[in-house]
């Protein structure tokens, strides 16, 4: 794609790197064949080559962003199946990120609007504020019929908590046995307060493979609900904070990773690196964390994963997340797994199209959301399964709430099943969907 992009233009490092991403599209359109909203709206500005173009604009003018410009960049999902399909390399990641800042930075939002990101860029990344909304949500359901539609889907949201373990307080909690790993572990703002027996299902697989897990106090958010909502200061801020924070860790005894098992952040850790490029303080530091961070399913089939001990074979229907095969590109690692530990593991049809979920995609464009909520769950129900798998707690809690009524199988962490299969115990929603385990 041809730019014209000035020489002051281009002194600034986030033009010069949209630059170079603009000039690697050759308009094949094949990205268009693969995503979610072209398929849905039929819109060539709602399909990657059109978003490009509308960036492509605005930042070649230096122009404030207009409401045809945030209609179309608000719906993108950032699945990133464009990146999978794109012939040429396009890091549309990085160029629909600088896109959404550029929003940010030029174009007023109506009130609502502004409040609701607002709102979400500063409770979720908040273990203790998101905390406050759970039990908000809890106490004041009966008003959500009158309030705003978002607003009735962050309390759907916040009501979806099931604490059934004790959220993990910082600590070291040692292997099973000789250590023969140091790892850290990240255990996601929102998920260590509505489901933390995923992070207890994560410690109890790492301990009983030989490794030592540092839990460090002043890790939190990775920063990707900021970031993908255009709050740059606020995700940077997230960032270092993580990256210090783990350093120093790794600078008294070296971490041998350091583990993610909710695939939305670790593609956005993993991208610290790019993210802190150009900080003369932070870009080796973040290059340093992006290079140990793995996602669970990574590490447990590098390192290899002990015998199942299962006598009962389940039929798994295994959702990939985007951010998990498309961002990180983990495609194998969980299915080959599953599969070790005895479990018969089907694959859903169009398994590269996103669920919907996306972090806050599903508050924010929640009829988009919903749609294809309900086509995921569907062509997983259609695998006919004992039980359904995912890496990100956002895909459970979207096929969760997909369709009409209760789930007829129980929909699950990649984790849980794994932490079962070695010697943990079943996953707690497992018991009264399937009965006896045994």
């Amino acid at each position: 794609m041809q730019t014209n992009f000035s020489l002051a233009q281009l002194s600034n490092p986030d033009i010069r790197d949209a630059n170079e991403i603009l000039r690697t599209c050759v308009h094949c359109g094949f990205c268009n064949t693969t995503c979610p909203t072209y398929s849905l709206l039929g819109d060539e500005l709602d399909g990657p080559r059109g978003r490009i173009y509308l960036i492509k604009e605005m930042l070649e003018r230096s122009r404030p962003a207009s409401e045809t410009d945030v209609k179309h960049l608000d719906r993108c999902l950032s699945c990133l199946s464009c990146m999978t399909t794109c012939p040429s390399g396009v890091n549309y990641l990085h160029l629909v990120d600088h896109g959404r800042r550029h929003i940010e930075e030029t174009y007023k939002r109506k009130i609502m609007d502004r409040l609701t990101r607002r709102l979400l860029g500063a409770v979720l990344p908040s273990k203790g504020l998101f905390r406050l909304a759970i039990l908000f949500a809890n106490i004041s359901r009966v008003f959500g019929p009158i309030l705003p539609r978002q607003f009735q889907k962050m309390l759907s949201l916040a009501s979806y908590s099931h604490v059934r373990n004790k959220v993990l307080t910082p600590s070291i909690y040692e292997a099973f046995g000789a250590g023969k790993y140091r790892v850290g572990i990240l255990t996601g703002c929102v998920q260590d307060s509505l489901d933390p027996s995923i992070n207890h299902s994560t410690i109890r697989l790492l301990n009983r493979h030989g490794c030592d897990v540092v839990l460090l106090s002043g890790v939190n958010c990775c920063g990707a609900i900021n970031l993908h909502l255009g709050q740059e200061e606020q995700a940077i801020k997230h960032i270092e904070a993580n990256v210090q924070t783990w350093l120093a860790s790794d600078n008294l005894k070296k971490l041998d990773a350091i583990i993610i098992n909710m695939s939305g952040c670790g593609t956005t850790v993993k991208d610290y690196g790019h993210i802190l490029r150009d900080d003369v303080k932070f870009g080796k530091l973040g290059a340093k964390v992006s290079a140990l961070a793995v996602d669970i399913s990574e590490f447990i089939h590098r390192i290899g994963i002990k015998d199942s001990q299962l006598t009962k074979k389940f039929r798994v229907a295994y959702q990939s997340p985007c951010s998990l095969q498309h961002g990180q590109r983990v495609l194998s690692e969980p299915i080959t797994l599953l599969e070790a530990c005895g479990f018969d593991v089907v694959l859903p049809k169009n398994g590269h199209i996103c669920c919907g979920s996306a972090g806050t995609y599903n508050i924010l464009e929640d009829e988009i959301a919903e749609e294809l909520g309900t086509k995921k769950f569907r062509s997983l129900e259609d695998c006919s399964p004992d039980i359904i798998a995912s890496g990100n707690l956002g895909c459970i809690m979207q096929l969760k709430n997909a369709g009409d009524g209760v789930k007829p199988f129980p929909i699950v962490h990649t984790v849980e099943l794994l932490d079962w299969a070695t010697g943990g115990p079943p996953p707690l929603s497992m018991n009264k969907n399937l009965g006896d385990l045994s």
